[in-house]
């Protein structure tokens, strides 16, 4: 009996040790083209749960306060899409911007980056 009971607990540890949340984006970058200085540019990224077990992300990364990113508060359950929305507003940003957000999540890597680009014209 004691034999069936390890068996049983040691089956159900490796069965929910594989089992993990994953993320499946449309597009992990995107590319804004030409803006004007000073403007408030969005972007939304989707993604969906390709794993096993809800996806729930935690928290975010950004290299300012300029870019701030909205994410689903509620777990997105396995086989479900949800969205990601990144405002940036390019006041006192010139030139050429390459920016990452850093994505926590409950997934097999906990950091997922995605990024856009944008070219900042002031004139």
């Amino acid at each position: 009996m004691r034999v069936a009971l390890l068996i049983v607990i040691f089956l159900n540890s490796a069965l929910s040790y594989s089992q993990q949340a994953e993320f499946k984006f449309k597009g992990k970058s995107h590319r804004f083209g030409k803006v004007q200085e000073g403007e408030v540019i969005s972007h939304t990224y989707t993604f969906t749960n390709t794993g096993d077990v809800p996806l729930i992300i935690t928290d975010y990364e950004v290299a300012c306060t300029c870019t701030i990113v909205t994410f689903p508060k509620e777990p997105t359950l396995p086989g479900k899409t949800a969205e990601i929305n990144v405002v940036f507003d390019t006041d006192g940003k010139i030139g050429y911007q390459d920016r990452s957000i850093l994505l926590h999540a409950n997934t097999k890597d906990p950091i997922t980056k995605i990024k856009f680009t944008v070219m900042v014209k002031n004139e």
